[in-house]
């Protein structure tokens, strides 16, 4: 696409159709997890049937975003898009009026189907509609939303489901997703271009083993353990059919997903640096509400009334780093980011059995601030070196490897919380087994910091 066709292209009726279809995603992952008793009790499933309905999504969310790269130079961006929202749709349907588990677990299919593909598709199309120069303001944009619809996911949740019947949820998000397909239909352009790569089955069954493997192994080894049969077989077999696909994808003239793209080293960094931004902020996010409920007896309410002002201020500061990230680059930015996460954190290491709410909203709040400045600059700051052709390849990696280093940031954290806590200490002991997670939590976050200095403000170049 020339720089002359970006022009004529209507970016805010895009944005609006673009920005509601990753809200209505993003949002109704974090939807369920409050409801989940309720539906657990209406449907008479026990916690591990159940857990299977959150489980599931991220397993086929997982799957689904390695393989975008390739359905993005397939199909036309409007085919995709509405192909996208239209399972997503007919999952939240068939949810809403699921009568079994059985139902209700094939909804969730569908739906993270659609929500696998929405991500990279939305990111890719935004870098392609607008100049180098803009980009970072526009996906500040992206990141309001992704930070905004987690913040009020699981109290409007927590709302709906004392009140009404767990399916109002789903009711919620369909004719949201219904809106945003009659607008997309007649406001979406053909933005990416085809190159009509081949189907390579062996490529989509190794991407999906070794992907699907690694999230599985790593969901499961914070409840299971390390060391159990289950989560060994599952990293085990995802680690090797990782390995094997990408040896495969490196032979392939055209490979469904192109790990050549590491070779830009601005790309490699800040995409790790956002992998162990995530790891820290989505430990947090589970940390802090078992820290809350279990040890010093708050609600789940208030736990989520803890968190919502930090998610807020994340979601209002991404645009304004967005601005700063185009007027001045990415480099402070992820350096202050990076170092302000590492101390916010350490802020937790230091709990007790009198810590108060107030405390703990303070200090999650400058924590999401730091994690502000990294998230969205990190994304940017590595899509920016790409050439157009590899933006999907890199929307598509960087989506995947921010999907596993939650599963990884979630199961360390939660596994560390529970062997570090000291027996017979009662809650005291408990807390004990948070602070440590925390303070390995630290740790993680320095190793941004040190890749943060890094990172320069000019374009590296790469021959792949």
């Amino acid at each position: 696409m020339t720089d002359e066709e970006r022009s004529k292209i209507k970016k805010v009726p895009l944005m609006i159709a673009l920005l509601s279809g990753a809200f209505v995603a993003i949002l109704n992952q974090t939807l369920l997890g409050t409801a989940l008793p309720y539906i657990m009790r209406d449907l008479q499933i026990d916690p591990n049937l159940g857990q299977w309905l959150q489980s599931i999504f991220m397993l086929v969310n997982g799957i689904m975003i390695p393989v975008t790269a390739f359905l993005i130079e397939r199909f036309t961006t409007r085919g995709l898009f509405l192909t996208a929202m239209g399972l997503f749709a007919f999952g939240s349907l068939l949810c809403a009026v699921a009568p079994s588990f059985e139902v209700l677990l094939v909804g969730r299919v569908f739906q993270a189907s659609g929500a696998g593909i929405i991500m990279p598709l939305m990111q890719t199309i935004l870098f392609l509609i607008f100049p180098i120069d803009k980009r970072g303001k526009a996906m500040g944009y992206f990141g309001l939303i992704i930070a905004f619809a987690p913040a009020i996911g699981p109290t409007l949740s927590g709302y709906l489901v004392e009140n009404h019947h767990w399916s109002i949820l789903f009711y919620i998000v369909l004719p949201i997703a219904i809106f945003d397909m009659i607008v997309a239909y007649f406001i979406l352009k053909n933005i990416t271009k085809q190159t009509y790569p081949s189907v390579h089955i062996p490529s989509i069954i190794l991407s999906t083993l070794g992907f699907g493997g690694l999230l599985y192994g790593f969901s499961v080894a914070g409840d299971a353990g390390w060391l159990a049969t289950e989560t060994i077989i599952s990293i085990l077999v995802g680690s090797i059919t990782l390995f094997l696909f990408i040896r495969l994808q490196l032979r392939m003239e055209t490979p469904i997903l192109e790990f050549r793209i590491f070779k830009f080293k601005t790309f490699t960094i800040a995409t790790v640096i956002g992998m162990v931004s995530f790891m820290s902020m989505i430990g947090g996010a589970i940390i802090l509400p078992i820290f809350m409920q279990d040890m010093l007896g708050f609600s789940p309410l208030d736990s989520g009334l803890m968190l919502m002002p930090g998610a807020v201020l994340m979601g209002l500061m991404n645009p304004v780093t967005g601005t700063l990230f185009d007027k001045f680059g990415p480099r402070w930015l992820l350096i202050i980011g990076s170092l302000g996460l590492f101390l916010t954190t350490l802020l937790f290491t230091n709990l007790d059995e009198s810590t108060s709410f107030l405390y703990l909203t303070v200090s999650n709040t400058l924590r999401m601030l730091s994690i502000a400045m990294i998230m969205m600059p990190s994304t940017t700051a590595g899509l920016n070196v790409l050439p157009e052709k590899y933006l999907p390849h890199g929307t598509a990696m960087n989506n995947t490897f921010r999907q596993i280093s939650g599963a990884v940031g979630t199961a360390l954290l939660v596994s560390v919380m529970t062997h570090q806590i000291t027996p017979n200490a009662g809650v005291a002991g408990e807390i004990n087994g948070v602070v440590v997670s925390f303070y390995v939590a630290a740790i993680i976050s320095i190793i941004g910091f040190i890749l943060s200095l890094f990172i320069n403000n000019r374009s590296d170049r790469a021959t792949l």
